[in-house]
């Protein structure tokens, strides 16, 4: 049996072949990030933290997350920001808050998924970045803190 190593470019048309299958591309992203940031925004839990960190004009962030989750979903290439260092200075954030955003995400895809395979795709990889980011700003559960 031989492995047949691929490309990136041939990963990266195979990433946007499966997302353009689920019915996810730039106007379904648009749909998602505003859905969601507009949740976010009426969510007494978490706004704040936002609200703290964006003002009042959200358009330049907005455009940032599409391009973010362009990138996650389809391989866009769009997003080249450092969304760990950004995180890891929102010094009110709690482990709690990252269970809220979750939340309102997958209720977001389950409202607006263009297909129903969208949604656990694009909540596998929400549900990765979360977890990442909690280890980035929280570190391991049940070790000593690892941050650097």
């Amino acid at each position: 049996m031989t492995t047949r190593l691929r490309t990136a470019r041939e990963r990266r048309e195979q990433i946007q072949q499966n997302a353009d299958a689920l019915g996810i591309d730039d106007a379904y992203v648009s749909t998602l990030v505003e859905t969601f940031y507009g949740r976010i925004r009426a969510d007494d839990r978490i706004n704040h933290i936002f609200a703290n960190q964006i003002g009042e004009d959200w358009e330049p962030h907005l455009a940032k997350m599409k391009d973010f989750w362009a990138s996650v979903a389809f391989n866009a290439g769009r997003y080249s920001g450092k969304p760990v260092p950004k995180h890891q200075a929102l010094r009110e954030t709690r482990p709690e808050h990252f269970e809220v955003w979750l939340s309102l995400f997958e209720q977001t895809l389950n409202d607006t998924a263009p297909t129903p395979e969208a949604v656990p795709y694009l909540m596998e990889r929400a549900e990765r970045i979360a977890s990442s980011l909690q280890m980035a700003m929280f570190g391991v559960p049940g070790l000593p803190d690892s941050r650097w």
